[in-house]
């Protein structure tokens, strides 16, 4: 799928897919997943219909690839020489008013996820396996400095509890994630369960 859409969008230029992906995230927030139609991006982005499906396919490719552009770069390029400054760097790449918004757009998404097998195999294969791989590297260098021993059980869900961490906070404690709420959950929760001591 990954390669037939870099094939496709060839010819859009990256100013203009910018525009096209933020466009779809504003119509996310306004109306959700199901609500979202390729007319409604196309008349928003004074685009073709056509032009749309020929680039991203259809709808969910389009969606998760909007999700995938906004995130701030690449999670294993962050490298501070420690586990615990790289995931609190990746913690500061979004501003706590970003993350609010993020996480009540991906609240929407997941119910959407369940209901549409398209959707959640676009999130899977341009989302979720990417960010894991990202991960994956991340958590390699902790092992590679000796800070992880390599058969730590927790080396498997670290992105499992990250993501619970970000998506459950709104319906445990009524409130958004926050750059404050997320550090200290790393520093509680996941870096123990590493056995990386917290200084």
């Amino acid at each position: 799928m990954a390669e037939v859409a870099t094939a496709r969008r060839s010819r859009i230029t990256p100013e203009r897919e910018a525009e096209l992906y933020e466009a779809v995230l504003d119509l996310l927030r306004e109306v959700g997943y199901d609500a979202l139609t390729m007319d409604a991006v196309a008349a928003r982005t004074r685009s073709s219909k056509a032009t749309l499906y020929r680039q991203w396919g259809g709808k969910p490719e389009l969606v998760a690839k909007a999700i995938r552009h906004n995130k701030p770069g690449s999670i294993s390029d962050v490298d501070t020489g420690s586990l615990r400054g790289d995931l609190h760097a990746l913690t500061s790449r979004e501003d706590d008013c970003s993350m609010q918004q993020n996480a009540a757009l991906m609240r929407g998404l997941f119910m959407a996820v369940h209901g549409n097998p398209d959707l959640l195999q676009a999130f899977k294969e341009l989302l979720v396996e990417p960010e894991m791989d990202e991960f994956g590297r991340v958590l390699q260098r902790a092992v590679d400095r000796g800070e992880v021993s390599a058969d730590r059980p927790a080396l498997d869900y670290v992105v499992h509890m990250i993501v619970g961490a970000f998506a459950t906070r709104t319906l445990i404690d009524d409130e958004p994630p926050t750059q404050a709420f997320l550090n200290s959950y790393i520093d509680a929760v996941v870096l123990p369960a590493f056995g990386v001591p917290v200084n």
